[in-house]
Order: C-alpha cells, then structure tokens, then sequence
C-alpha cells in the first residue's frame, strides 16, 4: 500500500497546485486548495488537506525543493494554520507567536524561497 493512500486528494495534485501557486508568486488559501481538488470548505477537510501538505513537503526535501505548504494560508490573516507552525516553524529555529507581525516576516521569507525556486521553472 502507498504512503499516500487515505489522503484527501492525491500529492501530487495538491503539488501541481501548490507549485502553480509558488509560480504565480501568490500564497493561496485553503479554500481554495479544497475548491480546486472539488470540496467545499470544512475544517476536517483542512485537516485533511494538512496531512496532504506534509506529505507533500516530505517529498519536496527529499528532492531538496523548498517547502510548499507554506503557501496555503488561512483567507482572515494570509498565515498558514497550526499544522504549518507546528511541523514547519521548528526547522526554521522559530518559536514565537504564530500570528503578528515576526510571523508574518517568517512567513513572508519562507514563501519567498518557494516564489525565487519556481519562477520560471517546470513542475
């Protein structure tokens, strides 16, 4: 059986997403990762979604690819949700609040690597 099996939706999808996303140079929201991959919003379905991203990233650093699912962030404040803060802001030495201004820098600079590797690249 796959690593990926009983995800929401399949990696590399979420990936095609996601790097699409790096590309453009824009974050998107989990709403509209979900409304991509056919579902509405709900919070078990951004649950969800989560154990997808870290997969999703799993991948990226065995491919030595920056990070993605710093990309998908909540619609009220453009930040990810706590599955990015709690499995991402570790390997960056970051422990502070995970909403306001220094993480919102953090985020900005990680984002920002995703955006510098993608441009102009293939998925």
């Amino acid at each position: 059986m796959s690593e990926s099996a009983g995800l929401l939706a399949d990696p590399a999808e979420v990936r095609a997403i996601l790097v699409a996303s790096a590309q453009a140079g824009e974050p998107i929201t989990y709403s509209e990762v979900l409304g991509l991959l056919g579902h509405r919003f709900t919070r078990p379905k951004m649950r969800a979604l989560c154990k997808v991203l870290a997969f999703v990233d799993d991948e990226a650093e065995e491919r030595g690819e920056p990070e993605l699912a710093v990309l998908v962030v909540r619609q009220s404040d453009g930040l990810p949700g706590q599955g990015w803060w709690i499995g991402g802001a570790p390997k960056h030495c970051y422990s502070g609040l995970w909403e306001g201004p220094a993480a919102a820098k953090l985020i900005r600079k990680v984002q920002q690597r995703a955006f510098e590797f993608w441009a102009g690249r293939e998925g």
